[in-house]
């Protein structure tokens, strides 16, 4: 317990440039304590006693805003940056390294089947404010996931996702072409594209 704490305050000094001292960030950073009562809730949920994981855990959520399935696996660590709105479901995992921001839900699609119906976030990854993965999908090493993004669907190694849905531009450093030149087509001009050739052709045979 005290190794996990170590390496999640470790994490927080490493990723958070306001971070003063190691006693701060144990005394007041929601992030690092949401993962010290997780890791509590987790101990009583895997021996069976589920009822005291889940009001530990509903405790965690009302003291720091950052909400945990008992049962989610998160490796020592981690970083809960700010937290607020953080949603980390049932068979989520976390490996070591991964950097979540406020506003990240790691949920299912309420169709998922099975035992694996949330995602798996493998080591340094960073996940930005606002980020949405869902399912039982797995974002592989070293992958920056854009603010805002809905990600649906496996992720390789050493990319860069952004959009709705999230889609890959950048991967070893090398960009993706095509995904960027979607991303790059405007829908709202396209439709006032069409609007303008329809009005033209109206007019056309108003004049005739």
């Amino acid at each position: 317990m005290f190794k996990s704490l170590k390496l999640d305050i470790d994490a927080a000094m490493a990723n958070d440039p306001a971070a003063r001292s190691r006693f701060e960030v144990w005394l007041t950073y929601s992030g690092v304590k949401a993962l010290r009562l997780h890791r509590r809730a987790n101990f009583f949920y895997r021996h069976n006693m589920k009822l005291i994981a889940r009001l530990i855990s509903q405790n965690a959520k009302w003291r720091t805003g950052i909400e945990i399935h008992p049962a989610a696996k998160i490796a020592p660590g981690v970083f809960i940056d700010h937290g607020a709105g953080v949603v980390i479901g049932e068979t989520a995992e976390i490996e070591t390294g991964v950097v979540i921001y406020q506003g990240v839900t790691l949920g299912g699609t309420g169709k998922d089947k099975g035992k694996k119906r949330h995602p798996t976030i493998k080591q340094n990854c960073v996940l930005s404010a606002g980020v949405k993965v869902l399912g039982g999908i797995t974002i592989n090493e070293n992958c920056k996931i854009g603010a805002g993004s809905v990600v649906l669907s496996d992720v390789p190694a050493d990319s860069t996702v952004v959009g709705i849905p999230g889609k890959v531009v950048k991967t070893k450093g090398k960009k993706v072409v095509k995904d960027l030149e979607q991303e790059k087509r405007d829908p709202i001009i396209d439709e006032i594209n069409a609007l303008k050739e329809k009005i033209a052709k109206l007019e056309k045979e108003l004049n005739k």
